[in-house]
């Protein structure tokens, strides 16, 4: 993992103690604009010589030339010029992660960005943190060829020695790493996660946070009725899980629970998926991925709130044990569900962990204050917000408002989409309570008034849609990696935050 340290001007300038320094370059009527925070560069010379380049400033861009106090003098974009460096946060997150992504081979850079606020502090470190980062688990013979992330960060900022800025650097490293850990789970092979090591990897990690850990397995799963999560399983030589953990501070604010998919490979079952594109198929799980690691995160940080995160863990596989279209399985507390597409099987395992989910949060006088699923639920996500921005529904718009907003601060792209009563009666079946698939158009929509027929009528709930966000297989940009993005992890951590007062 990167390190990451800050630093006043005095102890970098000159010195060379970095191989690279990093600052921006911005637009403005009056042409380019170096952003240089509290580093000394002689502007005059060096925009000559961009300009020269032909550089522009735009986001992503970043260009790279021999400096002088340091080996490497790297560019990064910033887009629009603002006021007296007010960047928006999310601009300085992608600038820094574009230039630490840049820097891979790189043992140490300084970044001299504009900071003289805490909350870009926070921006840059995440940034740089998050644009650290490759996932080289399973190279052999190319390994050697591969450049390593960036070791070492010093953020430049004149809030370098105070106690605030070193806890925002603390809290930016341990986002950091549970975005690492979610990005790792989804980018690896299936022949290597299972619902049963899906479990391994997470449960030291959780003990060592002080997160409980509780697991059930397909015996006691079959036992206790999860017949969503035994149905999409059972056509699988590796056997479902379904996976909760608990975290409960001495003095909580508010009680949530944390939904993820799991389904560690997605074949489509019995209504096989094409060829072409199933690789990205391991990354089903990113759902509970995500949630994994946030209470991972919660409970490190010590954010003052109980967190119950479930994951949903099944393989859905074609064999002569799997389910069929027109199957009919009953999931946790009773509501039937005839299978009309084994391919939609998402929200099957999330309906009985949102069923448990609530007869536990809410038994006696406890109350879920939240209940959110995260899930790589619909192709029509992608359809409808594209492969960068994220869904979410849900019943209560207090909770959906202040999702957004943590989801604003945090930096990560979702759109609220409605829950039209009018597509409800296409999810009518003439033989069970419901069905898993209905009207083709709106499928996203549709999916997501399917979780709700499982939400407690006073159960304030939100569904998160990222199956377009989860997994990148296009260039990277910004922070963002090819493959594994681990999105929703910031926003659900942030949500937290909200929930608790901080």
């Amino acid at each position: 993992m990167t390190t990451i340290t800050l630093a006043p001007k005095s102890s970098i300038a000159g010195s060379g103690s970095s191989q690279a320094l990093v600052i921006g370059l911005a637009q403005s009527d009056k042409g380019l604009v170096l952003e240089t925070g509290t580093a000394q560069i002689d502007e005059a010379d060096l925009l000559e010589a961009l300009q020269d380049l032909g550089a522009t400033g735009k986001s992503d861009e970043v260009i790279k030339l021999p400096g002088t106090t340091s080996k490497l003098l790297v560019i990064t974009g910033l887009g629009k010029q603002h006021a007296r460096g007010a960047y928006p946060h999310e601009v300085l997150r992608r600038a820094a992660g574009a230039a630490a992504r840049a820097l891979a081979g790189v043992e140490s850079a300084a970044f001299a960005l504009p900071c003289v606020k805490l909350p870009a502090v926070a921006a840059i470190a995440e940034g740089a943190l998050l644009g650290a980062y490759t996932f080289d688990d399973f190279r052999g013979s190319t390994k050697k060829e591969r450049k390593a992330p960036l070791a070492s960060v010093t953020i430049l900022s004149p809030l370098a020695g105070t106690a605030p800025a070193r806890k925002v650097i603390a809290r930016a490293s341990a986002i950091a790493d549970a975005v690492h850990l979610t990005r790792n789970l989804i980018n690896m092979p299936p022949s290597h996660l299972t619902p049963i090591s899906f479990v391994d990897h997470i449960r030291p990690l959780a003990k060592k946070a002080g997160v409980k850990v509780e697991v059930l397995d397909e015996v006691a799963l079959r036992k206790g009725g999860y017949g969503g999560i035994i149905g999409v399983g059972q056509g699988s030589a590796n056997p479902p899980r379904l996976l909760r953990l608990t975290y409960t501070p001495t003095r909580s604010k508010a009680h949530h629970a944390y939904i993820g998919k799991g389904i560690t490979f997605d074949t489509g079952g019995i209504a096989l998926k094409p060829a072409a594109g199933m690789e990205a198929m391991k990354s089903d799980m990113s759902g509970a991925a995500a949630v994994c690691a946030a209470i991972i995160a919660i409970a490190e940080l010590k954010i003052p709130i109980t967190i119950d995160a479930w994951a949903a863990l099944a393989e859905n596989m074609p064999s002569d044990t799997a389910q069929r279209p027109s199957d009919v399985l009953t999931t946790y507390g009773g509501r039937t569900v005839e299978v009309l597409n084994p391919d939609a099987e998402g929200r099957l395992v999330l309906a009985d962990a949102m069923m448990r989910a609530q007869e536990l949060g809410n038994k006696g006088t406890k109350r879920l204050d939240a209940m959110v699923d995260v899930a790589t639920l619909t192709g029509a996500q992608e359809v409808a917000l594209g492969k960068r921005t994220s869904a979410i529904m849900g019943n209560d718009e207090v909770l959906t408002e202040a999702f957004l907003a943590a989801a604003e601060e945090a930096g990560e792209a979702f759109w609220p989409m409605p829950l039209p009563e009018e597509l409800r009666a296409s999810l009518d079946s003439p033989v069970a309570d419901i069905a898993n698939i209905g009207d083709r158009f709106g499928g996203m929509l549709t999916a997501g008034l399917f979780l709700k027929e499982f939400v407690q009528e006073d159960q304030p709930w939100a569904h998160l849609d990222i199956a377009g966000p989860a997994f990148n297989t296009a260039a990277p940009h910004g922070y963002t990696p090819i493959g594994g993005t681990g999105v929703a992890v910031r926003t659900l951590i942030r949500l937290a935050e909200a929930s608790s007062g901080r």
